[in-house]
């Protein structure tokens, strides 16, 4: 850069007042500062661009090694999935042939619970309930009613 001191700009506005005049010298000063202020603007928004470019190639480049470790993750599924495949195929086959020799197959068949799942039961056991007196039934209220109505001595 331009080494430029105190000095050195005191000399230089000591020439302007002379050759230009104090009449035309704030207005000069002004044009100029407004002239530096543009450049330094126009500096600045160059360099914000520069970074801003050079920050977007960096982006570009990070994107660019996860899409290729995301494919060579995939690439790594599916040569596992194909070995999988290739194994439970033997696997499966030796099973049937395995079968096939004793006559029966080793694999237990589906068998359905048959349970009520559409009943919901409590936690206390049943036993507890009627050792104690619980109600373990729902009634209605005619039905209770019916069943504590006192009943008539016949004479």
């Amino acid at each position: 850069m331009i080494d430029i001191g105190v000095t050195k700009i005191a000399i230089i506005g000591a020439i302007a007042l002379v050759v230009i005049g104090p009449e035309k010298l704030p207005g000069l000063a002004k044009t100029l500062g407004t002239l530096l202020g543009r450049a330094r603007r126009y500096v600045a928004d160059v360099k914000s661009e520069v970074s801003r470019s050079m920050e977007l190639d960096e982006l570009k480049k990070m994107r660019d090694t996860v899409e290729s470790a995301a494919r060579d993750v995939e690439n790594t599924i599916q040569t596992g999935a194909s070995d999988f495949e290739k194994n439970w195929a033997e696997a499966t086959e030796l099973a049937s042939s395995t079968a096939l020799d004793d006559g029966y197959t080793h694999v237990p068949e589906y068998k359905h619970p048959n349970k009520k799942w559409r009943l919901k039961q409590g936690a206390t056991p049943q036993w507890y309930k009627a050792r104690t007196g619980t109600r373990t039934k729902a009634l209605s209220g005619a039905a209770r009613v019916a069943r504590f109505r006192p009943q008539k001595i016949s004479q």
